[in-house]
């Protein structure tokens, strides 16, 4: 049975596109991390707390996020690298593609969940700065 293959240079500049998207979220994070702290320094009943609290747990969860899916791209990266040593040279098989494409959806989902958690953090800071 042919496999159907696909170009590298497509894969590996959607790939590094990510990998810097994820460096900025990275940095978004962060700043988000800040903020917090000067909220939380300005504002000490239980309301505000509690809202801290999740957002303290949402950010520590998308740092880990964040870190999971540039670790799985840059695996990925090595995967197709390897791969590129054995086959037809820049091409790669339907598998990597298969999972190039659960990258771009992993990587598209983070990405609204880090703009969403930024957009209420927001509303949330300006009530209480």
């Amino acid at each position: 049975m042919a496999t159907t293959q696909t170009s590298i240079k497509h894969l590996t500049n959607e790939h590094n596109d990510w990998l810097r998207g994820l460096g900025f979220y990275k940095d978004e994070i962060q700043i988000l991390k800040g903020r917090l702290t000067e909220v939380a320094g300005k504002n000490t009943g239980n309301e505000v707390l509690d809202k801290l609290n999740h957002f303290e747990n949402q950010v520590t969860m998308q740092t880990t996020n964040v870190d999971t899916l540039r670790h799985d791209i840059n695996s990925n990266l090595e995967k197709i690298a390897a791969q590129l040593q054995d086959n037809t040279p820049g091409y790669v098989d339907t598998a990597l593609v298969d999972k190039h494409n659960a990258l771009r959806d992993s990587y598209y989902t983070q990405e609204k969940i880090i703009n969403e958690l930024r957009y209420e953090f927001n509303r949330f800071a300006a009530k209480w700065m």
